[in-house]
């Protein structure tokens, strides 16, 4: 299988997933600016959640660039993403409906850390497929930067349980340091 297909059903994947969010912000039933304030905790988690599925595509991409050739062990990890990915939705709404309630701060965290997991995993997969010496593994080389963000998705789960707002600033840095697109795998091309 080319990875166009696969690149495609992702693609397509992560608009539903884009989609399903903008669903859940409702039109209120005011035309002043007060009746907008019930909606700041839904919107706020919304644009986060944007900016984290935005971070997924741009460097899925960039990533599945780099395949020469897609295994049945690249597919079954891509769709380990891509269910993580379809969970944060639900975790988003819930978040934002409940104004950063504890647990449903923790469980944003949780979807986003398991999709971290499973983006690592995905590399493993393409890298295990393509050899050491890819594109792919050249480009990542120790990862400090995707290593460094579990680490701080594990430490935003633990602190929503008494400090929500803090697990999310932390959510907010994870996506402000991955905002920037990561260039590794485009130098790579360019040479």
């Amino acid at each position: 299988m080319g990875k166009t297909r696969l690149e495609a059903f992702s693609d397509g994947v992560i608009a539903i997933i884009i989609t399903i969010m903008v669903l859940e912000l409702k039109v209120p039933h005011g035309t002043d600016f007060e009746s907008l304030t019930p909606l700041l905790p839904v919107f706020l988690s919304y644009v986060l959640s944007f900016v984290h599925i935005g971070i997924y595509w741009n460097n899925h991409h960039h990533m599945v660039h780099t395949v020469k050739q897609v295994t049945a062990g690249i597919l079954w990890a891509n769709l380990h993403l891509l269910f993580w990915l379809s969970l944060l939705p639900f975790a988003t709404g819930w978040m934002g409906e409940n104004h950063f309630a504890a647990l449903p701060t923790a469980l944003y965290g949780f979807v986003l850390l398991m999709a971290g997991l499973a983006y690592f995993i995905l590399q493993k997969c393409i890298i295990a497929s393509q050899g050491a010496g890819s594109i792919l593994a050249k480009a990542i080389g120790r990862d400090i930067k995707g290593k460094f963000t579990v680490m701080l998705y594990i430490t935003a789960m633990l602190s929503a349980i008494f400090l929500p707002w803090v697990a999310v600033f932390i959510y907010s840095f994870v996506a402000l340091i991955w905002l920037v697109p990561d260039k590794r795998i485009e130098v790579l091309f360019a040479e």
